[in-house]
């Protein structure tokens, strides 16, 4: 992968996927504490966990340029949550980076994730080189799955796993794991995004 010194932000026709703004952290607060957001997460996040996971966010910016974008809708909403890349080896056990999304429950059903996902998985391919990227998630969020599907990702069963930071006794234990790699991305087969 190529690093990216300077952080970037991605246009789409309507997703700005931009840097971090101090003025950025009480939606994303309110974000992760919405109990409809947090449903396939291990429950909502209390405001020093939503800063925690913040920090850690901005931390992969300045270390790498790239990482969860802010998502805004020029003129609509400033901040409707986060789209982007991550490394997701500790999760998988191998070298891998993970597409990921997160958007306020009132901005959803509008095809901002998987037009701002497209825009994300262009970026991994085209600046960061990569071969492949993956998307995972928990077996019942249908919304993710969609998003997944939509943007020309591939679920194989046998790719299917646990997740090693959720107990194995939830019902969010099992995940389903999507692929993209370079070439599938190039050529273009995705249904409509909305």
């Amino acid at each position: 992968m190529r690093h990216m010194p300077d952080e970037i932000a991605l246009r789409t026709e309507r997703p700005l996927l931009r840097p971090w703004r101090p003025e950025d952290r009480a939606p994303f607060a309110a974000l992760n504490a919405d109990p409809d957001v947090m449903e396939w997460f291990q429950g909502p996040l209390a405001e020093a966990q939503s800063n925690a996971f913040l920090d850690w966010i901005e931390q992969r910016f300045r270390e790498n340029g790239w990482g969860y974008w802010a998502v805004e809708i020029p003129g609509v909403n400033p901040f409707i949550g986060f789209v982007g890349l991550s490394p997701a080896d500790t999760t998988l056990g191998y070298p891998s980076v993970e597409i990921g999304w997160r958007l306020a429950a009132a901005h959803w059903g509008n095809g901002y994730a998987p037009e701002a996902a497209l825009k994300a998985l262009r970026f991994g391919f085209d600046h960061l080189r990569l071969d492949e990227i993956v998307s995972f998630t928990s077996v019942g969020n249908e919304k993710s799955r969609r998003v997944m599907a939509k943007i020309g990702m591939t679920r194989d069963p046998e790719d299917d796993f646990d997740h090693p930071r959720v107990p194995k006794t939830s019902h969010l234990a099992h995940h389903v794991l999507y692929r993209i790699n370079r070439d599938a991305f190039a050529a273009g087969n995705r249904p409509s995004l909305v």
